[in-house]
Parts: structure tokens; sequence; C-alpha cells
């Protein structure tokens, strides 16, 4: 256990704090931005202590709505600015808003609440309409008091065929590399991307099923993942009498691991607590972590593993291991 808990410490040191939070957006849920209880919902801490928030301005509410969002979020924030010393716990707050000059214009309507903003989240961002966002979260940022991150969501039409695919995807990664500090996920748009298709999984298959899509958040990953973290795509379905939803999530959750995700966007509160028990590393990986990390020999960079079921080889494991530390601190051990 002493060599766990060193292990851990001696990595954290040599992370940059921007790392972890990437890490630590965890489930973020989404809540229309005309959620006038919104205040109240965080009042009664009856969501948990550990997961981020998108007020959304987007798909959530309709084109009709947006004013009323826009004041609903201001009138939100002042509430939770003026009762913060009575609340336990506030999430990472993300604005999703529907065009660049959105974002100036909200910050500055929030005042002083403007503090408990984390960032906005960014739909359809691509090479083309990019740079007009990136100006205005600069422009913020000059004015702020402490960083105003953003979250492109990728999910535009110009991903779907193969010939622009990788030219659409280098081009975004290279703007967003300039301004890397300021990018605290990547995001991918698993419903849109569907819905150019006209596809929908059911509450038994995942996103992985639809290979025509599935194809494209591997391409995603193979462009971004050196540089981002990228959280994996919604999963819509939340209740029932079963338990087929949950098991459905934390399936789909295992697979978003395995490709290359780390998070999982939210529709609802019962989502919440699956996506954190979801993101807890097993017990053998920590071991094998800890091993991979602290190994020593003159000879060899290959070991078996704590639990004689696996080979560990240092060179080619070590950023694995490197993220079930951070994983592992941030939502604990299954």
């Amino acid at each position: 256990m002493n060599q766990i808990i060193e292990c851990i410490t001696n990595v954290y040191k040599n992370l940059e704090q921007k790392e972890i939070e990437a890490y630590n957006v965890g489930p973020l849920l989404y809540t229309p931005a005309t959620n006038e209880n919104l205040f109240e919902k965080l009042q009664e801490q009856n969501w948990g202590n550990h997961y981020s928030l998108a007020l959304c301005l987007e798909d959530a509410i309709d084109d009709s709505a947006v004013d009323q969002g826009e004041k609903n979020i201001i009138e939100n924030m002042r509430k939770l600015y003026d009762h913060i010393e009575q609340l336990e716990f506030i999430p990472q707050i993300f604005i999703r808003v529907r065009y660049p000059h959105q974002i100036t214009k909200l910050f500055k309507g929030l005042g002083r609440s403007a503090i408990l903003l984390r960032g906005f989240i960014i739909p359809k961002f691509s090479a083309y309409n990019g740079q007009a966002y990136i100006d205005e979260i600069m422009y913020i940022n000059d004015a702020s008091a402490h960083t105003i991150f953003f979250m492109p969501i990728l999910e535009g039409s110009e991903l779907i065929s193969p010939t622009t695919r990788f030219d659409a995807l280098q081009t975004t990664y290279e703007m967003l590399m300039k301004h890397k500090e300021y990018v605290i996920n990547v995001r991918v748009g698993g419903n849109d991307l569907c819905n150019i298709f006209g596809i929908r999984r059911n509450v038994d298959e995942t996103i992985y099923d639809l290979r025509s899509v599935s194809t494209i958040l591997n391409d995603i990953v193979s462009v971004f993942f050196q540089d981002f973290v990228i959280s994996g795509p919604v999963w819509e379905y939340f209740t029932g009498e079963d338990d087929a939803w949950k098991k459905g999530l934390l399936r789909e959750m295992r697979l978003d691991s395995l490709n290359g995700f780390t998070g999982k966007t939210v529709i609802h509160p019962n989502q919440i607590p699956i996506v954190l028990e979801g993101m807890k590393i097993s017990q053998q990986d920590l071991v094998d972590a800890v091993q991979i990390l602290t190994f020593e020999s003159n000879l060899l960079q290959v070991s078996k593993s704590a639990s004689g079921t696996r080979m560990n080889e240092m060179k080619t494991h070590i950023n694995w291991a490197k993220k079930q530390i951070i994983l592992a601190n941030l939502y604990g051990v299954k």
C-alpha cells in the first residue's frame, strides 16, 4: 500500500494541473439553458459531488427560446454566486453556445458570477468556424481573473467522407494546438454523427456496433490522442424496469476506454453514478501500473504482472500506467 501511495504522489508531482483537470471533467451532465429550477436542484445536492454541468443553448432548446435561455443562465449563475457559502459543492460549469459572439455576450452578462464559469462548449467545431470561436475565448480570457477553458465538439458533416475527414481533422488539430492550454477536453458528437447516417443504437448495442460512426470516432482518436483527453459520446438511456440501460452504459464505457476515450456526456442525473463507477480502474490495473512506474532492473524491461496473468512491458505500457494512476486518484478503484 505504501508503494502505491508513493507512486501516486510521484506521478502527480510531475504532472501539470491542466493534465489532471482534463481527466477530472468526469460525467458531464447536460441540462437545457431554460431550466428555471437549476439553482434549486444544485442547492438540494441530489446529484452527488463529482460531476460537471453543461448549460445547453444549442440542440436542447428551441430556436425561439435562446434569449430566455441566456437570461436564465445569468439569473441562476448569480443566485449560485450569492449563495456560494451555503453550498457544499458546485460542479464545474460549462455553457454550450450556438454562435461565437454569444461567448462574450454571456461572459459580460455574468458579471461577478463569471468566477464560477469553467468554460464554454463549442458545437460542430471545425476548421471553418473554429477561429471565430477561439478569438472570442481569447478575448474574454484577457478580461478574466481566471482561465476560461473551452471544449470543442467534433460532429460535423465534413467528417463523414474518408476523402475529406483526415484533412478536416488535421486542420482542426493544428488550430487547437495553437491554443492547447485553453482546451480542457475534446468531445465527440455521437448523436449528430448518427443523425447524418439516419441510425440510432438500441439499449443492448453500443456506438461501436455502428461501424459507420465508430470508424469516425477511431480516426478522431488517432489524430488527437497524443495531446488531448477525448471524451466518449453520449449514452441516451437512463431508466427502465430492469438494469439493461445501466449494463449498456457500462459496456459502452468499457469500449470507450479500450478505444482511447475518457469520460462521458450524460443527459440524466441517473447516469452520473454509473459513469463514475465506469471510470474507476480495477485493482489489477492499479497494481500493474505501479509495477510499471517503479520497476528497476539493469537487465530487463519486462516482467510478469503481480497476478501472474499477463506481461508488463515497461517502455510500451508507461503511458497507460500513468493514465491509470490519474484515474485511480480521481475516481477510485473497483
